[in-house]
């Protein structure tokens, strides 16, 4: 029986390829070498949401390669505080932190052009920041604040840090989650919205929502940008800061089998520090394979050229008054 085998049938069957034990067996199967031991010297890594959970993971797996962290977080006290962390650690990091509420374009178009007026390239853009909310509320421009942080401000960064990821051949990282399998892509084109209007809101649908939008993203942005890598992966169930507070009782019911921060972050670390990229730009990943972005006939159905070009015209439409 081989590796694959195995690994297929543990995500085809959800909870076991999701949970601690899909982690634990395909890393024992595989032989994963750690990704702290590799040499990322002279590369630029970005990272958006590093001050806790998957993000927080993610940056102290890197922080012994040798590469520049970049730490985008919106509390200033909080971040420098992580940073400070990191060097205490690991003294050759010197993470460098930005400031930046992802849902606010204002402050996401701030925050690139900080980096790039920083960083004449960046190598690795790894888009992690956002959060599950229970209730709706709106960004500073009028925008549904789980589409605006997870979808549009990600949308913008990748918009205006094009150029310095074009000179390191870089690559994006958009972490998504396995609930986007559950929600088809909304059909702009034929009047639906990405937003979940006050009346039918719910946080873990919109969640999902911006979810399978982010992974609908990362398939037009490798065809339209040859010259950057676009990769998108879900970590598995996570016993992140972000579950316990927003999902509760998922968290009560699954917490035995849930993965750490550390292994729910493997592949993204892993993503932004393998080459080359194992498999082609545009991909979707999940415990360092590939894996599909469709499960049910209802989402591949919906999941056609008109909708994703809908797509595609909305968020840059959107992010446009803003993109400098």
């Amino acid at each position: 029986m081989s590796k694959k085998f195995i690994s297929d049938a543990l995500d085809a069957v959800v909870v076991p390829g999701f949970s601690r034990v899909g982690y634990l067996l395909r890393a024992q199967l595989s032989q994963w070498s750690s990704v702290s031991e590799m040499n990322l010297s002279g590369r630029v890594v970005v990272i958006t949401g590093p001050t806790s959970g998957l993000g927080a993971a993610t940056a102290h797996m890197l922080a012994p390669t040798g590469a520049q962290l970049v730490l985008v977080a919106r509390n200033q006290g909080k971040c420098d505080a992580f940073a400070a962390e990191l060097h205490a650690a690991i003294p050759q990091c010197n993470p460098v932190v930005v400031i930046a509420e992802m849902g606010d374009l204002s402050s996401v178009a701030s925050a690139s052009r900080q980096i790039r007026e920083q960083f004449p390239r960046v190598d690795v853009l790894v888009h992690n920041a956002g959060a599950l909310l229970q209730e709706r509320a709106v960004s500073p421009q009028g925008i549904e604040q789980t589409i605006a942080s997870h979808v549009l401000g990600p949308h913008l960064m990748t918009t205006m840090l094009r150029d310095v990821l074009r000179a390191a051949n870089g690559r994006v990282v958009t972490v998504s989650s396995g609930g986007m399998y559950s929600t088809p892509l909304p059909q702009i084109h034929n009047g639906d919205s990405l937003e979940m209007p006050e009346a039918e809101y719910n946080g873990t649908r919109q969640y999902a929502i911006a979810k399978r939008a982010q992974v609908t993203l990362n398939e037009l942005w490798a065809h339209k940008e040859p010259n950057i890598e676009f990769v998108a992966m879900h970590p598995g169930w996570a016993d992140t800061p972000g579950v316990q507070e927003s999902i509760p009782l998922f968290r009560t019911l699954t917490k035995p089998i849930l993965r750490t921060s550390q292994q729910g972050a493997d592949t993204i670390a892993w993503l932004a520090a393998v080459r080359p990229l194992p498999q082609t730009s545009g991909t979707f990943w999940s415990d360092r394979e590939v894996r599909s972005v469709h499960k049910t006939p209802m989402t591949r159905r919906a999941d056609t050229e008109s909708a994703r070009d809908a797509l595609w015209t909305w968020c840059n439409d959107a992010i446009q008054p803003f993109v400098a």
